[in-house]
């Protein structure tokens, strides 16, 4: 699987049929290689990726990331079967544990330790395919990935990785972590101003969700911040390290240390400058030539 050297990153939930169609169309038309969408709170991962592989051509379509509490392992190889069946094998499933308050509370399930639960999915999920006699010469999964235990995991049962809310040099720690072979794919929030208070400003306010969950603040300290830098929307330091914002260049250049430090596809999640949803289409025009 060729992810290409960038993706796009589309949050779902707030967008109606026409404007899922219309975003996934203008995406494969600027010649982005690979579409990422998340499993939030409103539309389900397998069903919507067989609409937004129905409403495109050749672009790739990957969940980023399906939560395995939301499906059981043999569920989740018959939907990729199915989908790979009928859209040229063109989905990818990204795989996650999700967060304790989108399983337990939302959800009703109890919230296991993150690592052997996604072994033991892994493990079932091969199960079905070899009952299947189907067992295809490279599974077309990838795992959400923060620490090491999960990142070596990845490199070892999938196609790689796909970190989210990482600095740049995370992307070092995955790739020793994964080995060469495998793709690190880090979800980058890049917001294209050079103004710091409105790239910052704007941050704030979209990832205000991600400093709700555990699972990343935890790993935010273990990238050497401190609790004062979750405070108040997250520190000037925090957010600087979590996004990527300048002019067109400043922003090449940053993404462009994403990769030097190991990772191989950059899923792009365009924050506007002026802080409200939706894809920043002059961002992802302008990026379009290193794509």
């Amino acid at each position: 699987m060729n992810f290409g050297q960038l993706g796009v990153f589309l949050y779902c939930d707030g967008l109606e049929r026409d404007e899922l169609a219309g975003s996934a169309q203008q995406i494969e038309k600027l010649g982005y290689s690979t579409l990422w969408y998340p499993e939030a709170l409103n539309y389900e991962a397998m069903a919507l990726g067989g609409f937004l592989l129905s409403q495109t051509k050749k672009l790739i379509v990957a969940s980023g990331i399906a939560n395995i509490y939301a499906r059981d392992a043999a569920a989740s190889v018959m939907g990729l079967n199915t989908l790979n069946a009928l859209y040229d094998g063109r989905f990818v499933l990204g795989l996650g544990v999700s967060h304790s308050a989108f399983v337990s509370d939302l959800r009703g399930h109890e919230y296991k330790k993150p690592v052997a639960t996604m072994r033991t999915y892994l493990d079932v999920m091969d199960k079905t395919w070899e009952s299947l006699g189907n067992t295809p010469d490279e599974k077309q999964v990838i795992l959400a990935a923060l620490g090491p235990n999960m990142l070596k995991l990845g490199g070892e049962r999938s196609l790689g990785v796909m970190p989210a809310n990482v600095t740049t040099a995370h992307a070092a720690t995955a790739r020793q972590q994964v080995g060469t072979e495998r793709c690190v794919a880090p979800m980058v929030h890049v917001c294209l101003t050079p103004d710091a208070e409105v790239a910052r400003t704007a941050a704030r306010t979209l990832l205000a969700i991600y400093f709700t969950l555990p699972n990343y603040t935890k790993a935010w300290m273990g990238f050497g911040f401190e609790p004062s830098d979750l405070e108040n929307g997250g520190s000037d330091r925090l957010i600087d390290a979590l996004v990527v914002w300048g002019d067109i260049e400043q922003v090449k250049r940053r993404l462009q240390e994403h990769r030097d430090a190991g990772a191989n596809h950059l899923a792009i999640d365009s924050i506007r400058p002026d802080a409200q949803p939706g894809l920043d289409w002059d961002l992802l025009e302008a990026l379009v030539p290193i794509g």
